[in-house]
């Protein structure tokens, strides 16, 4: 891939499951690469041996003013941090302490070193409550949980502070990133995954209990939660767009990112069933506290904006990627 982007950029959690794509992303398209992740939850990778690794947290002043002393970073790619919803809704604090304070830290020590790019891994959970149709940028922002309002504030640190800063940002609210690399380079490690896909294939393998499907009465199409599913490896050529669109035109974005397309749970249920030719056992039980019914993105600013197409928005091709990745990591 031709060289895109200017580097070295710095990767907060590098070997994380999103982090770690957009890592293979820059290197496949020639981009120096610098990684910080403490590991926690990451997992090291051969592709990590062509990158200059930092094991550490954010909140280390002392390992990032190190990291800025020895590399010309341009730009950083911020991904590290805390994401399970049920989690930050019992432990709150947790939250703001890794992902707001964390980042704080980050925003602080990327201005003083002088980087001029700064790109934000946020998430749809800043919307809150939405309607059965896709959600734009301009929309209302209420999470329903401290995991959304975690990233949320961090959206506004960055905001506030590149008015007097002059450090450009670029912010992505996720919507819901599934899939494995195709090459199954990379893909996800949590053996006890909280997120849909992995807990659906895990009941499948017979690996843990049947499936729970949180509420099968909520106002949606046959009752159960509907999200927008969006592939990783195109979520992580959209961050190499999305720099190269900062450098190229010295100015800060904020875009959802997914693929406009809703699939309720039932949907993930049946078609990973169809694609594997086997049953996902699974039982209903209550709604969870601090979901949403149904959040599917309004992608048209992004698709307006930035020289990016989508090449894995098929959600069986998705859904069988997971599930190779998961039959990998199993042997």
């Amino acid at each position: 891939m031709k060289k895109t982007v200017n580097g070295p950029v710095l990767v907060t959690g590098g070997a994380g499951y999103i982090g770690g794509q957009t890592v293979l992303s820059l290197l496949d398209a020639g981009v120096e690469v610098c990684v910080i992740d403490d590991l926690s939850t990451g997992k090291m990778r051969p592709f990590h041996n062509d990158v200059r690794f930092y094991e550490g947290r954010i909140h280390d002043e002392k390992l990032l003013g190190t990291i800025f002393s020895e590399r010309p970073i341009t730009a950083i790619m911020h991904f590290a941090g805390s994401i399970k919803v049920d989690e930050s809704v019992s432990n709150p604090l947790k939250y703001y302490e890794n992902n707001t304070e964390g980042s704080r830290r980050l925003i602080d020590a990327s201005i003083k070193a002088g980087v001029k790019d700064f790109i934000f891994s946020s998430t749809a959970a800043v919307y809150g409550t939405t309607d059965d149709k896709p959600v734009g940028e301009t929309a209302s922002t209420v999470p329903l949980n401290p995991y959304g309002w975690s990233k949320l504030f961090t959206e506004q640190q960055l905001k506030d502070t590149s008015r007097v800063s002059g450090m450009r940002y670029g912010i992505f609210r996720y919507f819901n990133v599934a899939g494995a690399d195709s090459d199954m380079r990379h893909g996800q490690f949590t053996k006890n995954p909280s997120h849909l896909i992995g807990r659906s294939i895990n009941a499948l393998l017979e690996s843990s209990p049947p499936l729970t499907i949180f509420g099968n009465t909520l106002p949606t199409s046959d009752g159960t939660g509907v999200r927008d599913y969006i592939h990783v490896q195109d979520v992580a050529s959209a961050h190499v767009a999305l720099l190269a669109s900062m450098q190229k035109h010295a100015a800060s974005y904020l875009f959802n990112l997914g693929y406009g397309q809703g699939s309720s749970v039932l949907d993930i249920v049946r078609e990973l069933e169809k694609e594997v030719g086997k049953a996902v056992p699974f039982e209903f039980g209550p709604p969870r506290d601090g979901e949403a019914p149904s959040v599917v993105a309004d992608v048209s600013g992004l698709m307006a904006s930035l020289d990016w197409q989508p090449e894995f928005n098929d959600l069986r091709k998705t859904l069988r990627s997971a599930y190779n990745w998961s039959m990998e990591q199993q042997e």
